[in-house]
């Protein structure tokens, strides 16, 4: 018996010295965040910047939530994931639904209470508490995951007594004629969207419009921002941006009249500091802005700050979907100034909730419009995550109905796994989007030498197209069939409405997860840690603009 438990704590031993080589061990509270996340991304086959990756937007799921699917996320090829916004919100009405019956009032569920703030303090009763959102993002970190917020400074909650006292004493008072938190115009509805002066200071969709010149604000404000990423935030996205003043647009009277700026973006971007002194380290953040293109809307100024969303490039792309006319020369131009600086996506959390206008799409569809964004060289593509259950086509848009549960499983599907990493594996490559024998349902994206993405919207067919990809037997990473290059032609075939993705994959480590196990000896119970070693093979890895957004 002694030998026998010499042997079992010897197991003991040598696994916890494995543990000590290979990093913390998952589960371990970890000494301090780290955002030196590079290198564990890497052996996860993901991308170290967002930019060059795909987003996650994992809508209305909780902290607790993400934390518990990361490892899911990780294998699924997303470097990054959205979480709904984080802000303190109206929780009057505390229930647990993503839309109750009253759709108006949302007194019996809605998940646009978060994009109405009563305070910018990290933790909210839909999402849940800071502890949360930290120990979400320590989980990250494991994996090399990023984290961005969505952030709301345009507006806040029209229920003013429920807006915190702490807030409106810091920005000053009052409703903006002495100086507080609102602009002046800040309760007039928005009638002439095309006008910079009301778009920028109205009242949009019944939101009281915030004064994002006052200095007070602004202090109150970066100092959430600098708490979010004390806490693990790699960065943000700006919701209702376009309604936030760029240095060119007309002041509010009383801004103007104290000297203050429109330097909102200037400074939320670490480009200089606000009148109190107070400035913002965005080095390393990923920054974009909810800019919904229309008439007067200055692109151009946004980009040199920000990335923007390519809003009018998902209504053309779901229009493509709808009829699987995939021209090459419609899909590469993301009609934003500097498509280098765009977010895409096939639908946003608003296209599917406000008007459910892209809840048509079918989760196929879905699919194959991730596809194409994904195997794109310019864009930063965001998956919105539809709730669980959720038939759009059906008009069942909210599924179980449960706010903080998991959305559905589409994010880990075969097609948009493949796409994942293929978009990761080609970081760096140029491009170029055909139509082969003008079948205008095939779009073949070639990336330079290095891989070629197939999106097909109509029946089986054959491929035999050139191709700068060497000699050789591929294997498509969605349904392991094999092509062939031979003498610069690519030959093989694709089934009806899926996507192929060919390339050479390098073999990605996957770090060490150890496994815990109870063995028990002549009725004495010993923990045994055996550590799994995996490897994964990538090629093995089974327009019309909708309304103003509510969020």
């Amino acid at each position: 018996m002694q030998n026998l438990m010499k042997k079992a704590l010897a197991v003991m031993i040598i696994a916890a010295a494995c543990l000590q080589v290979s990093g913390t061990a998952y589960g371990a509270e970890p000494s301090s965040v780290t955002h030196s996340t590079d290198k564990q991304a890497l052996k996860n086959g993901l991308c170290t910047d967002t930019a060059d990756g795909t987003i996650l937007h994992a809508w209305c799921w909780s902290f607790k939530t993400i934390k518990e699917n990361m490892k899911d996320i990780a294998e699924a090829g997303f470097s990054t994931v959205q979480t709904s916004p984080a802000n303190a919100c109206v929780d009057a009405y505390p229930t647990k639904k993503l839309m109750g019956d009253d759709e108006s009032g949302g007194t019996d569920g809605a998940w646009w209470w978060q994009y109405q703030p009563t305070d910018w303090k990290i933790g909210n009763y839909q999402l849940g508490t800071e502890k949360d959102f930290k120990d979400m993002c320590a989980e990250a970190d494991k994996y090399g995951i990023k984290i961005i917020v969505d952030v709301i400074p345009n507006h806040t909650t029209p229920r003013l007594g429920d807006v915190s006292k702490d807030l409106i004493k810091a920005a000053g008072g009052g409703k903006g004629v002495d100086g507080g938190l609102y602009h002046q115009n800040g309760f007039n509805n928005i009638t002439r969207w095309d006008d910079r002066y009301e778009c920028t200071t109205g009242e949009m969709g019944g939101l009281p419009d915030v004064n994002t010149e006052n200095p007070d604000f602004q202090d109150y404000f970066v100092s959430y921002l600098k708490q979010l990423v004390k806490d693990g935030c790699d960065g943000m996205r700006y919701d209702t941006a376009k309604h936030i003043g760029l240095p060119s647009d007309p002041l509010d009277k009383y801004s103007s009249e104290h000297g203050w700026k429109n330097n909102f973006w200037p400074l939320v971007t670490g480009k200089e500091a606000d009148l109190n002194g107070t400035s913002f380290d965005a080095k390393g953040l990923f920054i974009y802005g909810e800019v919904l293109q229309g008439a007067n809307v200055p692109q151009d100024e946004y980009q040199k700050y920000i990335d923007m969303t390519a809003s009018d490039y998902g209504a053309a792309l779901r229009s493509a979907l709808m009829i699987s006319n995939f021209q090459a020369s419609n899909i590469s131009d993301m009609q934003v100034g500097n498509s280098k600086k765009a977010v895409t996506w096939v639908e946003s959390h608003d296209t599917y909730c406000n008007d459910h206008e892209s809840a048509k799409l079918t989760d196929a569809q879905i699919e194959l419009g991730w596809a194409i964004l994904a195997s794109q060289k310019n864009g930063t593509p965001l998956f919105f995550s539809r709730p669980d259950g959720s038939d759009g086509p059906e008009r069942n848009y909210w599924g179980k109905n449960i706010l903080g549960a998991k959305g559905n499983d589409e994010f880990k599907s075969t097609i948009v796994k493949g796409a994942n990493f293929f978009r990761n594996a080609m970081k760096g490559q140029p491009q170029k989007l055909e139509n082969p024998d003008d079948d205008l349902h095939l779009l073949v994206v070639s990336r330079g030498k290095k891989g070629v993405a197939l999106i097909n919207g109509s029946d089986k067919a054959e491929i035999k197209i050139k191709t700068e990809l060497g000699n050789g037997t591929y294997t498509d990473t969605v349904s392991q069939s094999k092509f062939t290059v031979k003498n610069g032609v690519l030959t093989g075939t694709i089934g009806k409405e899926t996507a192929a993705f060919i390339y050479k994959r390098d073999k990605t480590r996957i770090p060490l997860v150890p496994v815990a196990g109870v063995i028990i000896i002549g009725g004495a119970a010993l923990l045994v840690i055996v550590l799994r070693k995996k490897s994964v093979i990538s090629n093995k890895v089974k327009g019309k603009q909708s309304k103003e957004d509510k969020g």
